[in-house]
């Protein structure tokens, strides 16, 4: 049986009805959503961490710290793209994706690309 935690940068209130959070270090909540056997299996939400210029790399430490180990994320930096690499989570290329619960489909469907540096910004700022 497989099972992981995927976190997806959201809109409030979070959830899978939820819009993406386009930039994951400047969301306002991630929604946590548990995956067993390629399946939805529960939904939460966590709060981000305060986020200052040149510091996501907080957040990525919050959600691995949470046992977090996929991402579904519209916008980020080259850094805490390789830190999400160092701490183990694979992220995952959602930005056409309208809301959370479409990213989510997307993904189980294996529809959306490994987040490469093609998809990074330079940071501070959106796509």
């Amino acid at each position: 049986m497989s099972s992981y935690l995927l976190a997806v940068p959201s809109g409030l209130p979070g959830g899978l009805d939820a819009p993406m959070g386009m930039h994951f270090g400047h969301c306002d909540i991630y929604t946590l959503v548990e995956v067993e056997n390629n399946a939805v299996k529960s939904v939460s939400t966590l709060e981000n961490v305060p986020h200052q210029q040149g510091g996501c790399l907080a957040p990525v430490q919050h959600l691995a710290s949470h046992k977090v180990t996929k991402l579904l994320a519209g916008g980020m930096g080259m850094r805490p793209l390789m830190a999400f690499q160092q701490v183990g989570v694979e992220v995952y290329y959602a930005g056409q994706q309208p809301t959370v619960g479409s990213a989510v489909k997307a993904f189980l469907e294996g529809k959306l690309p490994p987040f490469s540096t093609e998809f990074t910004c330079g940071g501070g700022g959106h796509h």
